[in-house]
């Protein structure tokens, strides 16, 4: 619960691999094997895979769709309290409340289990909701965002020092608008 950045953003790209966001690719996470390499990308070793023993069912991605369907819902959310309600009732239905451990180094951490037999989009639910009511309590309801790119319909969770984030995938939205805006100006630049 301290360190939310890797809960956030999970949540944002999870969201983002929704057809309706990437509208070229489609769904891109589509099958086990993409929600795979979705959770190596991420690092996430979850324990519903006991190990990497278990592997994903049709059943895991589905569950994973169901969630980033709330997720985005989350994110949508009219107000802080409305958030932070749905991430409460997200994370409640996930884990087992919170609790303060001292990790390896002796400092006291937060730390939020799962149930027993929680799943993958269970365990992925405790660790984005756990992380967005953080974001809510440290930097502030507006950094949830709709990307602003004209052309996306991707949304973001800012947890950028200075919270000017602007783009739910920078590389590929910020560079066309970018481009979109260096063309424009070598036109304007060719009438004059």
């Amino acid at each position: 619960m301290d360190d939310y950045v890797l809960g956030a953003a999970v949540a944002t790209d999870l969201v983002n691999t929704a057809p309706e966001v990437m509208v070229n690719t489609g769904d891109t996470l589509a099958d086990p094997d993409a929600l795979l390499a979705f959770l190596t990308a991420h690092d996430l070793r979850l324990d519903a895979l006991d190990g990497g023993t278990v592997p994903l069912s049709p059943a895991d991605v589905a569950s994973v769709h169901a969630l980033r369907r709330t997720l985005r819902d989350l994110l949508d959310a009219p107000d802080a309290g409305e958030a932070a309600a749905r991430a409460g009732v997200l994370s409640a239905a996930a884990g087992t409340g919170p609790a303060l451990r001292r990790d390896a180094e002796g400092r006291w951490r937060w730390e939020v289990g799962s149930r027993d037999g929680a799943g993958v989009g269970d365990e992925l639910a405790l660790l984005t909701a756990t992380a967005l009511l953080s974001v809510l309590r440290t930097l502030g309801f507006d950094r949830f965002r709709h990307c602003a790119s004209p052309i996306c319909t991707g949304m973001f969770v800012d947890t950028s020092r200075a919270g000017r984030r602007r783009y739910c995938v920078p590389e590929v939205c910020g560079n066309r608008i970018n481009v979109a805006n260096h063309r424009a100006r070598r036109r304007a630049a060719g009438r004059l």
